[in-house]
């Protein structure tokens, strides 16, 4: 859509006499009822006496509305319209409504410069139904194009009338002969009687031809009869293996079965074995950690000792564990081992850390 025609459109039917008054504005977004309405005023102001429904409320009813329009258009002006767009109601139906206004502010231009040259009177004589006139004015355009033609062929043919007079009166004025003309007719007796042969054994072809079609279609239907008999026979004997095969097959079902469950069973202990691992490996870890710990503690408590000049005593080495971990010490300096032994493991674990002790004492706490 472009300004000019969309401006076109409005000037166009403000020259109409169209009541509403349009604006460039209308067809920026849809307005179906706009359109409905432009087109049933222009179809009334082409042809009064058209019957079109005017309900639009459903979509039924504006696809019908549509289609009789478009059809309308059609065969009473011969005017194309495309529905899809009009279907749209945005800026791309003034397009279409742009041919229907333009035939209708063509023509009432020129019934206007015709009124300017005659009087009132004489328009009122010829007033006429347009909408009438159109199957008149197709067959009036057929018979110009008939006549031109025809016209043109005969103005050809007069043009070689003067050697075909020559021709023509030679003929006429030339004898008959009755031997030449008994032997043309001759001929053209024997070329028929030749044709009707032919259509004879073509005929006599056919039936040959239906015979071997309606024999091969017995046989086929014999074989097909026999096929059926077969068929309905092996569908009614039972194999001699099937008692067997269903047995195996309820066996195999069992079977199929048991392994589900024990599938199910060995995936659920590796999982708990899985976490055990897991477990274990966190309390060793957490144990490592603690020792660790304790020997760090140790060896800043021998250090702090030995810069002050003391003995390293039982009692001194011991160090302070949480309230988690309490448990008894037992320690040998001279092998500088340590063992611990804690009330909250479930088994005994037995860790060795090594300690460094400048002189062998022994101790128990």
């Amino acid at each position: 859509m472009s300004f000019r025609e969309l401006r076109n459109f409005t000037e166009m039917m403000r020259a109409l006499g169209y009541p509403r008054h349009i604006s460039m504005e209308n067809f920026r977004t849809p307005n179906f009822g706009l359109v409905s309405e432009v087109l049933l005023w222009l179809v009334k102001r082409y042809e009064p006496q058209t019957d079109i429904p005017s309900d639009v409320e459903t979509e039924q009813d504006r696809v019908f509305f549509i289609k009789a329009i478009a059809q309308f258009m059609a065969t009473k002006a011969h005017i194309k319209l495309n529905t899809k767009k009009l279907y749209q109601a945005d800026g791309y139906a003034v397009k279409e409504l742009l041919k229907i206004t333009s035939v209708l502010y063509n023509a009432m231009k020129t019934k206007g410069m015709e009124g300017s040259k005659m009087g009132e009177e004489d328009i009122s004589k010829f007033k006429f139904d347009l909408g009438s006139k159109v199957a008149d004015l197709k067959a009036a355009r057929q018979l110009a194009s008939e006549i031109t033609s025809k016209g043109a062929s005969l103005y050809d043919l007069l043009g070689k009338e003067v050697e075909l007079r020559e021709l023509r009166t030679e003929a006429i004025a030339r004898p008959l002969e009755i031997n030449e003309t008994e032997k043309v007719m001759r001929i053209a007796i024997k070329e028929i009687l030749v044709q009707v042969q032919k259509t004879k054994d073509l005929l006599n072809n056919v039936a040959s031809d239906e015979a071997n079609l309606e024999a091969k279609i017995e046989k086929r239907k014999l074989e097909l009869e026999r096929n059926r008999k077969r068929l309905q026979t092996l569908q009614s004997v039972r194999p001699a293996f099937m008692d067997e095969y269903e047995k195996i097959e309820e066996e195999l079902q069992k079977q199929y079965d048991i392994y589900l469950e024990k599938f199910r069973n060995l995936a659920y202990l590796e999982q708990q074995l899985e976490d055990h691992h897991r477990m274990e490996q966190e309390r060793f870890e957490e144990a490592e950690n603690t020792l660790r710990l304790m020997q760090n503690k140790l060896k800043e408590e021998e250090r702090r000792l030995l810069k002050a000049g003391g003995q390293l005593t039982p009692r001194a080495v011991q160090p302070s564990l949480p309230s988690s971990e309490q448990g008894w010490i037992l320690g040998s300096c001279s092998l500088g081992s340590l063992y611990l032994l804690n009330s909250d493991f479930r088994q005994r674990e037995f860790f060795h850390l090594l300690v460094y002790s400048p002189s062998g004492c022994n101790g128990q706490s």
